[in-house]
């Protein structure tokens, strides 16, 4: 038997154009990225906590900047992930 959302339309802008339900729904998915766009972004997370440890009781220089790394290497990771260019929906 056929699915009835698949094969059923919805009246487009205008009222001219038909188009699937199907593709109407779809517009409405969440995308939740890829795995590597996630380890990108819990490393640059972990270099701000880091850092942001490093202000605390005292300033901690070489904790600053061991943070600062981290998050730039968690940077550079989504990079060339091209988690930018290809998971911003």
């Amino acid at each position: 038997m056929a699915d009835p959302a698949a094969t059923s339309t919805v009246e487009g802008p205008g009222g001219t154009a038909a188009q699937p339900v199907a593709a109407a729904a779809h517009a409405d998915e969440h995308f939740s990225g890829r795995p590597v766009s996630w380890v990108g972004v819990a490393i640059t997370c972990v270099g701000f906590v880091i850092g942001g440890v490093a202000f605390f009781p005292h300033l901690t220089w070489w904790l600053m900047w061991v943070g600062a790394g981290v998050a730039v290497l968690g940077i550079i990771v989504l990079l060339f992930a091209k988690t930018f260019s290809e998971d911003w929906y």
